[in-house]
């Protein structure tokens, strides 16, 4: 089996390659920004469902009366924010600045994260075979 095969490298490659496209796709909503009549676009959240059965559940336990226990299972108190619709300028277009590079950054510390996962990892089974 080669070291690709594995289900951790496929999958942080695979995620790598979806923050590449979208961070394609957000930089032509910011070069579009003037552009009269264009929507933003952005791509689909990447899922991994395909693994889900596979996965045992987890579940908190409280091993000692006293501690706390965990929040597993409860709704959030915090609301998630829904925007409906765009705000659209007199030209036309919807494309917000402010919220295409939140996007951006968003986007770049993801792949930040994804790609160092994938280098420690490496470093891992490199340390395991005694290549160091």
């Amino acid at each position: 089996m080669a070291i690709t095969d594995l289900p951790l490298f496929s999958m942080l490659r695979t995620r790598m390659h979806w923050h590449q496209e979208r961070q394609r796709v957000l930089a032509e909503n910011v070069s579009n920004a003037d552009t009269p009549n264009y929507r933003p676009r952005d791509l689909a959240p990447l899922q991994f469902d395909h693994l889900r059965p596979t996965m045992p559940a987890v579940a908190l336990v409280r091993t000692v009366p006293s501690h706390m226990a965990g929040a597993a299972g409860e709704p959030s108190r915090f609301a998630d924010a829904v925007r409906g619709g765009y705000d659209v300028r007199p030209a036309g277009n919807a494309v917000v600045l402010e919220d295409e590079m939140m996007k951006v950054a968003a986007n770049q510390m993801d792949y930040q994260a994804a790609t160092t996962l994938y280098s420690r990892s490496l470093g891992l089974i490199r340390a395991a075979i005694g290549k160091r």
